[in-house]
């Protein structure tokens, strides 16, 4: 039966609580991409995902099915894959987070690049938000971590981040995907093993978040 070895895991009657679960998903790519696949494959359905990108040949290297859908937008071709998915194809920006109604989520995932945007979702929505950091440039994935936003190491943009939050009196905490290992190169190169790693590590979280497990 689909989904039973998962239940076995969860148990039962806290399985039904992933069931019922409804999850934001804010960009689907390196990280995105793999996290929405775990949560579709460990039985959540009611998801809501959101992106404005195209698949391209630079994608290929890391995003979840992006060798078939060359050129289509992402949410699209995505949504061919995991059929129940709600596909919202708009841009994120601090604009797009101030007009959005987060209420209705019980998570909200954030696997987008843009610091701003995540800015503006952490003053948002900080207590129901798990936020990925930077997972480009590395080649370790057992480096990976949860941590509070105040504790991450060896991660520049976590730091950046945590500088504009405190310029903006920003007091409150959420958890970020993280990892302790040092970028390897300046460019943006990104390696498979560490981007799809951070969504599987976002996915657990937020389903042990749910089940409170």
């Amino acid at each position: 039966m689909r989904n039973a070895r998962t239940k076995l895991v969860f148990g039962e009657e806290t399985y039904e609580k992933l069931q019922n679960a409804k999850i934001l998903l804010l960009g689907v790519g390196g990280v995105g991409s793999f996290c929405l696949d775990c949560l579709y494959r460990s039985g959540v359905r009611d998801i809501t995902i959101i992106d404005f990108d195209r698949y391209d040949v630079s994608n290929q290297n890391r995003q979840m099915h992006s060798e078939m859908h060359e050129g289509e937008l992402k949410v699209d071709a995505l949504k061919s894959h995991y059929p129940e998915v709600i596909a919202i194809a708009e841009k994120i920006t601090p604009d797009w987070v101030e007009g959005f109604d987060f209420e209705p989520y019980d998570l909200i995932l954030d696997a987008i690049d843009d610091m701003w945007a995540k800015i503006a979702l952490i003053q948002k929505c900080s207590p129901k938000l798990i936020c990925s950091v930077g997972s480009a440039k590395r080649l370790d994935p057992t480096k990976i971590e949860v941590r509070s936003i105040w504790k991450t190491e060896g991660d520049p943009f976590a730091s950046k981040l945590r500088n504009e939050l405190r310029k903006r009196k920003f007091s409150g905490d959420f958890s970020c995907i993280c990892s302790s290992e040092l970028p390897r190169i300046k460019e943006k190169g990104s390696f498979v093993a560490v981007t799809g790693a951070f969504g599987l590590a976002m996915c657990s979280l937020a389903l042990r978040r749910i089940t409170k497990l």
